[in-house]
């Protein structure tokens, strides 16, 4: 193993020279890719489309977690590159915030009322508008005023008049993501209340979220494709899943949806490979900024093992699916680091005794990808154990960039925010045009409510560090119920893709002590250098 130092602000680091000198795995082509047809039409208006008012009517329910196969190696190692100071420098100052969709939340559309958990909050900005996804329902937000306009409404009212399970079944693990090269919306759900299983995808016909949409349903046979993450490339739309056959864990399935033909609502395709049960939580990429990877890129997806991240390289060619190709994993050595409560449940909570989930067996959405003029980044994070005592295994969010994933990936920085024994996890990371960084998550202990925070660095800043912490919303209440550990599952970090510096956040927390009434936040800041 190669030795550490300090490095940064209290930061303990493993050299990247020596981690890179580790050596890189040989990378293999996988076989060849499984071809299918999605069902698909034309939704003309979601703004004409009357959601059912039972949508959200069902008596509260916990998702399952479906676990990976154990990620840790042998013993219990030692966080490689902590920081635990900060600089007295504050991360960007916050900017107004909203409540999201959540217990009571209204709008033009109704009330939302709270049937499942954990919410698996996420969204994301575009070029007028702001769209909030939970694990049953979704609405639109006014970016400059940050107004809801549309919902909240069931996530399957986007697929009113389609048929079949996408739009009888409104089963959750939604992501949104904004294609902004094409300026489109892409918003997906699984369908899986029985198997044959489906993953619906939703691309807007326009900038506007509330109006025309191309609707597909992909196909999955009855292996159960379980958290669904989408990455834009301009070559197709990558989604990940989680297979298990019953509870018994298959491998991570990777996909191509064709991004051009979607962008038409013309008949498409995907292509897709299955790994091995040796591979699970596999983020696609997600392109950031105005700039496309350099021509022919394939897209890069990311796991984590046991002292390591995986690489692949997906490039699909939708004219002769003879030469499309995986390639990987190649190894990218990263300092040592134990999964937060052991990819299970430790979290406190004020005033509870119900502990948190911290789904630390998987890298945490988006895996967010640049290309800057002169290197390409790659930045994700996930949760690990800080505290080394049995009393207080306290977690942290480590987060990593990668660049040149395109020859010879390293890891060009990496650390553990841990500036106190405050519990840290649920993180999701985001770069702007400058190379500035923002990292959310929530933290929660014994004596304070699941809150969500906020830190971040300039890209003039010591490399492996983030600045001081800030608060976007401290919760007033704590997560209570008979076994409801469930949190998260995730948590978006997104930019804005007209300035290219606004950072938009959103998570969950609670504003009374209680069971299926979470609440979630929208908040938005950016760095006064950013212009």
């Amino acid at each position: 193993m190669s030795p550490c130092k300090l490095g940064g602000v209290g930061v303990v680091l493993c050299a990247a020279v020596s981690l890179a000198a580790v050596g890189i795995a040989h990378a293999d082509t996988i076989g060849s890719p499984e071809v299918t047809s999605a069902q698909h039409d034309t939704l003309h208006s979601l703004r004409g489309t009357m959601p059912r008012p039972d949508d959200f009517s069902k008596s509260g329910r916990s998702h399952p977690a479906r676990p990976l196969p154990w990620l840790d190696g042998p013993g219990t190692p030692g966080d490689g590159a902590v920081q635990s100071t900060t600089t007295g420098v504050a991360a960007p100052t916050l900017g107004s915030g909203v409540d999201g969709v959540g217990n009571g939340f209204s709008g033009p559309q109704g009330t939302f009322t709270v049937n499942s958990a954990p919410p698996d909050t996420n969204g994301a900005v575009g070029a007028t508008q702001y769209v909030q996804i939970v694990n049953s329902g979704f609405a639109v937000f006014d970016k400059a005023t940050k107004s809801v306009t549309y919902g909240p409404v069931a996530t399957k009212t986007l697929w009113s008049g389609f048929g079949g399970p996408c739009e009888a079944d409104n089963d959750g693990d939604a992501t949104v993501v904004y294609d902004k090269a094409a300026g489109r919306w892409v918003i997906s759900q699984f369908a899986v209340t029985a198997a044959p299983y489906f993953e619906c995808v939703a691309v807007s016909a326009t900038s506007d979220a509330t109006g025309a949409y191309y609707r597909y349903a992909f196909p999955y046979g009855s292996t159960f494709p379980d958290y669904p993450k989408m990455g834009v490339w301009p070559d197709a739309y990558y989604e990940t899943f989680n297979m298990f056959n019953g509870n018994t864990f298959a491998g991570a399935k990777l996909c191509a949806y064709d991004r051009n033909a979607m962008l038409s609502g013309a008949a498409a395709t995907q292509q897709c490979f299955q790994l091995s049960t040796a591979y699970g939580g596999v983020l696609p990429a997600d392109l950031d900024g105005s700039t496309a990877p350099p021509a022919g890129s394939p897209n890069y997806l990311l796991n984590f093992t046991a002292g390591q991240l995986n690489m692949w390289k997906f490039h699909v060619d939708w004219s002769n699916t003879a030469n499309t190709t995986l390639t990987g994993p190649v190894a990218i050595p990263v300092a040592s680091f134990a999964t937060a409560c052991g990819g299970g449940t430790c979290v406190p909570q004020a005033g509870v005794s119900q502990k948190l989930d911290s789904l630390a067996d998987r890298l945490m959405f988006r895996l967010a990808y640049r290309h800057f003029t002169d290197h390409e980044s790659l930045v994700v994070t996930h949760s690990v154990k800080v505290g080394t005592t049995r009393q207080n295994p306290y977690t942290g969010v480590r987060w990593y960039e990668v660049r040149n994933p395109g020859t010879t990936p390293v890891v060009y920085q990496q650390s553990t925010f841990s500036p106190d024994t405050t519990y840290r996890w649920m993180g999701s990371v985001a770069m702007d045009k400058q190379g500035n960084m923002a990292l959310g998550y929530s933290a929660s202990s014994s004596g304070i409510h699941p809150a969500i925070r906020y830190t971040g660095r300039l890209a003039t800043d010591a490399l492996n560090t983030m600045q001081a912490e800030n608060s976007i919303i401290e919760g007033l209440g704590s997560q209570s119920g008979s076994n409801l550990s469930r949190w998260g599952d995730y948590s978006a970090m997104t930019v804005d893709p007209v300035d290219d510096c606004t950072f938009w956040y959103t998570s969950e927390y609670l504003k009374t002590t209680g069971a299926f009434n979470w609440s979630t936040r929208i908040a938005s800041f950016k760095f006064s250098t950013c212009q």
